[in-house]
């Protein structure tokens, strides 16, 4: 009994639960929220293109579809981005989660081409299953806010880990609801997808709910939005007191002529010059490899993999959803390991280790010429594929100052969504000229050239420099020892 209780507390604190708990509530309910909405868009990323298809869309029309949609989602989130940290992030997050709502009502309602575009277009409607809407970089910017440098890897990975696993069940679930709905008499294919976007609804009502519980905690400080304010004040009240003596009367003089540079002014390019010329010039090189990774991204979407392997092999449709749902279920098992990794690699020798075997899965997608070999190739792909994304928003956190994070890691999402818009087009084109598998052979050759550059440019990076609690300088090598005890220490005695 007392050897099955070590192991518990081992696994409790190597895991990353230790972190997960003592981080609090408010952790909770934005990975529960988020968990709820990948159970949705895993529904999209199964039925979407087939749904198109059953409604007779050519290939060309499918990939502008996902490509204008996902235009919309980088004007949206640009948006809602810049404003969050000064109208509230829980505001935001609520009304994001009403856009999901009104998409999915008009998707489960209409079938012509134009309505459905412009309610993707302008609601939230995740085209390639991915989470690239308004939601992710305000959620990470949160969380980041929420944790500490020795937790943030652990409570962002289980961010990741329980999100996968939504989209698994939504997989599994959407799969066997259509092939079941299918059979039905007085029952078409088109009329069963429609019934799954009224789930996709449901789960955005779920999400606003889930944005009314979350506290005040959420929101930025004081101190963080107007980091200045208080030492001008202490300056100005001195200026007062003790204006009888000239000398200390200049001496908040400089402090106020700074004044006028001070306020805050909407729009991206002022949001972009919050970011320090530092933070702007390591960011400028990961945003450049992750609009090679986003491209990619797009031109194998999930979506499209549903579709291509559809075309070339023609399972049922609950087949495909047993597949695409084991393929999220691997991944959101991956994840569990993607903060233990994180500790003992380092942050970028674990986005790059494991997101290259992933990245060579899908270069080789195409060719086998039977299903359950490409199936294979699938679940490696799956299996490895999201354990980079907690490592990346953890190395963001660690490398701007604290101040600057929901404005880098919004303009990072805004960038990632604008570069995968090209990419359902470029693969509709190619699907509608008999070449779709040239499509995954591109992409996986962009994305290993992503994976290399990230090690050569990024691997000696120091970390945590901005925080009063430092980590360790991650790269090449293992953590460190005292990365190591500062976990240990983090843990809660069981």
């Amino acid at each position: 009994m007392v050897n099955i209780l070590d192991h518990v507390r081992w696994f409790y604190r190597v895991f990353g639960l230790a972190s997960l708990y003592n981080t609090g509530r408010d952790a909770w309910l934005i990975i529960i929220a988020r968990t709820c909405r990948m159970l949705a868009f895993g529904t999209n990323s199964l039925v979407l293109a087939l749904f198109f298809s059953a409604l007779e869309f050519s290939d060309w029309q499918i990939g502008m579809f996902m490509t204008l949609t996902l235009l919309g989602d980088v004007l949206l989130s640009l948006f809602l981005t810049l404003v969050a940290d000064r109208v509230g992030r829980r505001r935001v997050l609520f009304w994001g989660s009403v856009l999901m709502v009104f998409a999915g009502v008009v998707f489960a309602i209409f079938e012509n081409f134009w309505i459905l575009l412009l309610a993707a277009v302008l609601g939230v409607m995740s085209a390639t299953g991915t989470d690239f809407g308004p939601f992710r970089a305000i959620e990470e910017s949160t969380l980041s806010h929420l944790t500490t440098p020795a937790t943030r890897s652990d409570v962002l990975s289980w961010y990741v880990t329980t999100s996968t696993l939504g989209s698994s069940i939504g997989t599994e679930v959407t799969g066997r609801v259509v092939h079941y709905l299918e059979d039905l008499d007085g029952w078409t294919i088109q009329k069963a997808y429609h019934t799954v976007f009224w789930v996709y609804s449901g789960m955005g009502i779920v999400n606003m709910i889930i944005c009314l519980l979350l506290s005040s905690k959420c929101e930025v400080p004081k101190e963080e939005e107007e980091p200045e304010t208080e030492e001008n004040e202490m300056l100005m009240m001195n200026g007062q007191h003790e204006g009888d003596e000239e000398e200390d009367e200049q001496l908040p003089l400089p402090e106020m002529a700074k004044q006028p540079e001070a306020p805050k002014k909407a729009g991206f390019f002022s949001k972009f010059s919050q970011i320090s010329k530092a933070t702007r010039s390591m960011m400028y090189k990961l945003w450049f490899l992750l609009i090679v990774d986003s491209l990619a991204d797009g031109m194998a979407s999930y979506p499209f993999t549903n579709y291509y392997m559809d075309v070339k092999f023609k399972p049922s449709k609950s087949t495909l959803g047993d597949v695409m749902s084991v393929a999220y279920f691997l991944s959101a098992l991956s994840t569990i390991f993607a903060a233990p990794l994180a500790h003992y690699l380092g942050l970028i020798n674990t986005m790059v280790f494991t997101h290259l075997p992933s990245s060579t899965a899908v270069l080789l997608f195409p060719a086998p010429s039977n299903f359950p070999l490409t199936v294979v190739l699938l679940l490696i792909r799956a299996g490895l594929n999201n354990m980079d994304q907690a490592p990346r928003s953890a190395f963001i956190a660690a490398v701007v100052k604290p101040e600057e994070r929901t404005a880098a890691m919004g303009i990072t999402a805004m960038l990632r969504t604008l570069a995968s818009t090209a990419g359902p087009t470029l693969t509709g084109l190619l699907a509608e000229n008999n070449k779709f598998w040239i499509a995954f052979v591109v992409a996986g050759a962009l994305r290993i050239a992503y994976d290399l550059g990230l090690f050569v440019m990024f691997v000696n990076v120091k970390l945590y420099e901005h925080e009063e609690e430092k980590g360790p300088m991650e790269g090449s090598s293992t953590a460190t020892e005292s990365r190591r005890t500062s976990d240990e220490e983090e843990a809660p005695k069981i």
